[in-house]
């Protein structure tokens, strides 16, 4: 299930601190990565970073096209997550990580770049180009142009873990292939 996501909420779907699914592809090559460093910049235009070793293919794909995506994955995506995470697009044999393990996506509504089906949230960002940053650093910065989420746990703006829900549940590294998820949501008062 997917429903777009009003861009002033865009960065409400990483603020959380998720592990993503990056997403990247130029001249027919496509690449897919799991990176735990994600988080909103700016609110308006929603602009986000994210790290990206300068020696990775997703970061060759990312700079050649001048875009990426960042799929927020859940539960049921937790091999794939930490798979795509620690093997290579370089691979020789299968360089296609999407057609090596199986992994459905679908193409981005702006950047036509691929997105992981299976997530429950979905952000597509143009690169900012900044040559200082892209030489010294590992940071990759991104102007949002698309959001979309799935409504069953992220609505309204806002993100619901639930026990009705825990399946959909974000996906949080912790180091070693070692992943938590949020227990539940719960709304706070003001104090008086």
């Amino acid at each position: 299930m997917r429903q777009p996501v009003d861009l002033a909420h865009a960065c409400r779907l990483i603020n959380h601190g998720p592990t993503v699914l990056v997403g990247s592809a130029h001249a027919g090559r496509r690449n897919v990565m799991a990176a735990a460093w994600s988080m909103p910049v700016e609110f308006t235009p929603p602009r986000v970073a994210v790290v990206v070793d300068k020696s990775t293919y997703t970061r060759e794909l990312i700079m050649a096209s001048g875009g990426f995506t960042l799929s927020i994955p859940c539960r049921n995506l937790l091999d794939v997550t930490y798979t795509v995470g620690s093997v290579s697009g370089r691979d020789p044999t299968a360089p296609d990580k999407f057609d090596r393990y199986g992994i459905e996506a679908f193409d981005s509504p702006v950047l036509g770049l691929p997105l992981v089906a299976g997530c429950v949230a979905w952000l597509e960002c143009r690169l900012i180009p900044e040559r200082h940053t892209e030489e010294a650093y590992d940071t990759c910065f991104g102007e949002v142009v698309s959001a979309q989420a799935d409504p069953r746990v992220f609505e309204h703006g806002r993100w619901s873990f639930r026990d009705d829900n825990t399946e959909l549940h974000t996906l949080h590294h912790l180091g070693g292939g070692h992943f938590a998820w949020p227990a539940k949501s719960v709304q706070a008062k003001l104090l008086a």
